[in-house]
């Protein structure tokens, strides 16, 4: 098991470069999130401001805030409700009791899937800029910096 995911993350990490200066929306991100996400984050899923207006009754629902759109996502990524993309998506790392986000086991099938799209998010997100700070501090969870946001790209 070790082995295979030694093998998994230097399959992510070999693959860094090659996402360095392509990833974009149209590209790549939309179609993962289109592929992996739309089921619950779809067209029909709630707004974020109509999620957080009415959380369980759409949890309920199985229904999160809706992603199928550049500026939906943006809003869980750099404001509204920023960092939410990345607390849900990080495989772990970036926490201290290093436990993947609730949607990680759905950014792809296999171990292998799950690394590279993460890879090609942080890519995407831009270098340095996956955080999981949100707009103001909460809890153990500090606010986002003036210079985490400006490390953001999110190329269209």
């Amino acid at each position: 098991m070790k082995l295979k995911l030694a093998a998994t993350l230097a399959c992510a990490v070999l693959s860094l470069p090659t996402f360095a200066q392509e990833v974009t929306y149209r590209n790549q991100v939309k179609p993962m999130i289109q592929k992996l996400c739309a089921e619950c984050h779809g067209d029909d899923a709630p707004t974020l401001a109509e999620f957080k207006l009415a959380e369980e009754k759409y949890k309920k629902e199985k229904l999160g805030p809706r992603t199928s759109t550049y500026e939906n996502l943006l809003q869980i990524i750099a404001y509204t409700d920023t960092g939410a993309l990345m607390r849900r998506l990080d495989d772990g790392t970036n926490t201290s009791d290093k436990k993947p986000g609730n949607m990680y086991k759905y950014l792809g099938e296999t171990d292998a899937e799950r690394a590279a799209n993460l890879v090609m998010l942080k890519s995407w997100v831009g270098e340095g800029a996956w955080n999981l700070n949100r707009w103001t501090a909460r809890g153990d969870v500090p606010g986002v910096t003036k210079e985490q946001l400006e490390k953001l790209k999110l190329k269209y």
